[in-house]
């Protein structure tokens, strides 16, 4: 036994299925087309390099949305059983969003399965199974979905790889590693790709990591560059971490980053620095819980910001800002990178020349970490009562999940809205202990605790709308559920998600927040919803797969009220149109 992980042999992963099919007619996916992707498609995981996950199609709209049926559904299963982590058992998620490139969609399972299928009828082209090592326990068994380039698809394993595949075929062209899984690393999202190059990120923050963002080349899988989110001695940041805690300091990144091709930047969100509680590491301890921004050529850190220095409640900002080019009144634009922080607070941040910086911030939800942030730099100032020490348990709200975790929010372009699902009403508790670093061992100082407050019985979860341009919150729909689910906005004033514990997936009004249609899956939905078009009709995507820290959430609000919710896993991909 190595720690939590244990070293095995590979095994190939056998599973019962249609014979492969390959692609006749596929179209190759260009770097213009993914700067300017036809409405038809959804050809990444937001569609848009901005991160904006809004569809331009316009057949749906807020007065015909209640008609839409189904269109089709496919079983993305059978799956490879896998060890259960103990420490945190979860079932494995389905947080991938369907991609689909003129009529070609892929799909992506927990146990690191890419599918391929007719975005019309649902029809299996074919399915490729990454082998997996027999007895490595995923901690998050997810996967965020595929990268498309050329005539290559991209996604990223559970051991840390990355693996290109024929899009016509799904015959493996290429792959490479990207750190020891037994040292604690892993990889769950979609890579993004610039230019012919595959960047991805490490997830692994929990077990003494230092995090990193790696890029090869699209064509051969050579390695380009690597940049560390924990600076080494010398460099730039490395000031902020106390002797050699900069080794196994975390820094996650598990969220696929977006681009603005103009600055020629991809901002990276980096998570949680490692252990938990800070005062193990006395420091700013750069750059986690930061966005940067990087050059795709070679990987230098151009621009960052902090959300909030040292630390010290296991709030991961991997999220990347939503990139927002804001039309003023006099016909000026305002560049800005715009992210709702698993803090608590809202950031409207300046991308203008390149350099992040701080415009404005306030709290979406309730918070009592912050007693609030400075005007000038957005860096905040600590109530004492809620950080984190050694020796003592501390309480601090919201908990370790934050007000929002990594589901992703939406912004439509045209009304300047944004729409996020949040969490609140739940509070967390640490009590900081020594820890010694071993690899492939949790690192973390500190249990974990969460505890929903009084006013979680009316609610925890939540839809928010919010004016970007006045940041004013514009309407917020509660549920009595947590919200796990990440939104798809339309140029129809549509908008879509799932996320709640009674597995249904719903349309709201994006003007005032009223439920339009809803129907009931076969499992509860943590994956983005997606809209394309085929044969001249718009289509609404959305796979289920209830699972990791949605169900871990659901855990702790029934330990504290003695009550056992059920949520199906599910495991489908459904596809709805109008009739």
């Amino acid at each position: 036994m190595h720690g939590l992980l244990r070293s095995v042999s590979l095994i190939a992963l056998v599973l019962a299925g249609p014979a492969a099919a390959e692609i006749a007619d596929y179209s190759p996916v260009t770097a213009e087309r993914l700067t300017q992707p036809e409405e038809r498609n959804w050809l990444q995981s937001r569609r848009t390099y901005d991160g904006h996950g809004h569809s331009p199609l316009t057949q749906i709209t807020k007065d015909n949305v209640a008609q839409l049926t189904q269109v089709w559904s496919h079983p993305t299963g059978p799956y490879r059983p896998a060890p259960e982590f103990t420490a945190l058992p979860a079932s494995g998620a389905h947080q991938a969003a369907a991609i689909v490139n003129d009529g070609v969609m892929f799909m992506t399972t927990h146990d690191n399965q890419v599918i391929a299928m007719d975005a019309k009828t649902g029809g299996e082209h074919w399915r490729y199974q990454h082998p997996i090592p027999e007895d490595l326990v995923p901690i998050h068994p997810a996967n965020r979905g595929v990268a498309l380039w050329d005539d290559k698809v991209f996604t990223t394993t559970q051991d840390a790889m990355v693996v290109a595949l024929d899009a016509k075929t799904g015959e493996p062209l290429w792959s490479q590693t990207m750190a020891d899984w037994m040292e604690g690393y892993y990889s769950t999202l979609a890579p993004l790709v610039v230019d012919g190059r595959v960047m991805a990120g490490v997830s692994g923050g929990e077990l003494g990591i230092r995090g990193f963002v790696q890029a090869f080349d699209a064509g051969t899988g050579n390695p380009l560059w690597k940049t560390y989110t924990i600076p080494a001695p010398g460099e730039p940041g490395s000031e902020t971490w106390p002797g050699d805690t900069w080794q196994n300091g975390g820094g996650p990144v598990w969220i696929t980053g977006n681009y603005d091709p103009e600055a020629k930047l991809a901002y990276w969100g980096v998570g949680n620095a490692a252990p938990w509680v800070g005062a193990l590491r006395p420091g700013d301890n750069l750059y986690t819980a930061s966005t940067i921004g990087l050059n795709p050529e070679n990987g230098a850190i151009a621009t960052h910001f902090q959300y909030h220095w040292n630390d010290t409640w296991d709030w991961d900002e991997v999220v990347p800002p939503t990139l927002i080019d804001l039309q003023g009144e006099n016909g000026d634009t305002q560049k800005l990178a715009v992210r709702f922080a698993r803090n608590g607070y809202i950031y409207k941040l300046d991308r203008s020349d390149g350099k992040l910086s701080f415009i404005e911030g306030k709290p979406y939800v309730y918070q009592n970490a912050f007693t609030g942030l400075n005007p000038e730099t957005g860096r905040p100032e600590y109530n004492q009562e809620n950080l984190p020490e050694l020796g003592k348990r501390v309480e601090f709200c919201p908990s370790a999940w934050g007000g929002r975790d990594w589901p992703a929010d939406s912004y439509d372009p045209a009304t300047g809205t944004l729409f996020i699902s949040v969490n609140e009403n739940h509070c967390g508790a640490m009590e900081g202990a020594p820890v010694e670093y071993e690899p492939g061992v949790l690192y973390l100082g500190s249990g974990l605790e969460m505890t929903p407050t009084e006013a979680a019985k009316e609610h925890i979860g939540a839809v928010q709308a919010w004016d970007i341009r006045t940041l004013e919150k514009k309407w917020q729909v509660n549920f009595k559920s947590p919200n796990w689910g990440p939104i798809l906005s339309t140029a129809g004033g549509v908008v879509f998600l799932g996320g709640t514990n009674d597995a249904m997936f719903r349309a709201l009004d994006a003007e005032t927040g009223a439920e339009l249609w809803s129907v009931k899956l076969d499992g509860g939905v943590v994956a983005p919803p997606t809209s394309f078009e085929v044969d001249g009709k718009q289509h609404i995507a959305i796979t289920t797969g209830w699972g990791v820290d949605a169900e871990r959430f659901q855990s702790f609000i029934d330990q504290a009220w003695g009550t056992k919710t059920e949520v199906s896993q599910g495991g489908t991909v459904y596809v709805f149109a109008l009739p």
